[in-house]
């Protein structure tokens, strides 16, 4: 029995944050946002939007796409760094309450950026063992929630947003996921961290007044990290399954920030026309980032089935990975 992912499905909330609007809030500017980060938008949930709302919303397109009955989903998992709740419920048991969904398996998982990564890993551990046939995975995040809109150097890069996708048994070898690569290593946890609400810093007045609770980064740090990770990851799993860049029909990377892209992109020589690229339009959505760039690339016509595609992310931990994946779906 293999996995193949059968379908591929996103939201993304109504109102739009531009460098613009950015410029009013902090002292910075659009030119100085696009050189450094490539991005001119991203996209900022309704006060009552929670990140399980966006995923069931990404979820229904994904499971009408799948042609499946929404009753034979047997395990839902999310990614996120931005639940619904400090520690439970999960993300994922919302999500599946709003899908109607009762008796089956629901999880979440953090692994920030990667997240996406590490669910397809999951998906496809889970149904090779026979354990289960269809899984909802769904990358989720509400990041203006964590987002300190007093940090010039972090609130022009996040938005929010969700992405999700149906892995199916199949006993057809053509339509399975290849391979999945994961990885972490935790030594760099402090150069992108969400500092407090959790046991080390909790919820008190003091770390509050702080602003713990959101999201720092130190980003010349990260990018270089980031840049020779994901570079290295892609390499070796290309080498691994004697794959060359041409074999590739697109490569979706993490939508971090343009620069870091387009390093990677032109070390590994991928075509700029082969390269999804949707962060200047949704900024870093985190978990989220891969699954809506493989929408837009599938409601643009650009992915079809048979095609092969080359995810690869890296985020907070610091998490890595990547994975080829063949489009089963219609």
């Amino acid at each position: 029995m293999y996995a193949a992912l059968k379908s591929i499905g996103s939201y993304v909330p109504e109102k739009i944050l531009t460098n613009i609007d950015l410029e009013k809030m902090v002292e910075t500017n659009d030119e100085w946002i696009t050189q450094r980060t490539g991005i001119k938008e991203r996209r900022i949930a309704a006060p009552d939007e929670a990140t399980s709302d966006l995923g069931y919303k990404a979820s229904l397109k994904a499971i009408e796409r799948a042609e499946i009955d929404i009753n034979d989903i047997d395990m839902v998992v999310c990614a996120t760094i931005s639940p619904d709740y400090l520690a439970m419920p999960s993300t994922a048991c919302m999500i599946s309450a709003k899908l109607g969904l009762k008796n089956v398996m629901a999880f979440d998982i953090s692994a920030a950026c990667t997240g996406f990564v590490y669910l397809i890993s999951l998906a496809k551990s889970f149904i090779e063992s026979g354990a289960k046939k269809n899984v909802l995975i769904i990358g989720a995040e509400k990041l203006s929630s964590i987002t300190d809109y007093e940090d010039r150097t972090t609130c022009i890069l996040f938005g929010d947003g969700a992405g999700a996708a149906i892995i199916s048994a199949t006993e057809n070898k053509d339509d399975a996921i290849i391979d999945v690569m994961a990885s972490a290593d935790g030594n760099y946890g402090d150069l992108l961290i969400t500092p407090g609400c959790g046991s080390k810093n909790p919820i008190r007045e003091e770390n509050l007044d702080e602003r713990l609770q959101y999201m720092k980064m130190k980003g010349n740090e990260v990018f270089k990290v980031a840049v020779r990770t994901l570079t290295n990851d892609v390499l070796e799993i290309l080498e691994k399954n004697s794959l060359s860049s041409q074999d590739i029909d697109i490569f979706i990377p993490h939508q971090a920030n343009y620069r870091i892209i387009e390093a990677v992109r032109a070390k590994l020589d991928f075509p700029l026309e082969k390269t999804a690229m949707t962060v200047a339009k949704y900024g870093n959505t985190s978990s989220a980032s891969i699954p809506m760039a493989m929408n837009d690339l599938y409601e643009s016509g650009q992915i079809k089935y048979g095609d092969l595609m080359l995810l690869d992310a890296f985020g907070g931990g610091f998490t890595w990975g990547s994975a080829l994946v063949k489009y089963a779906g219609k």
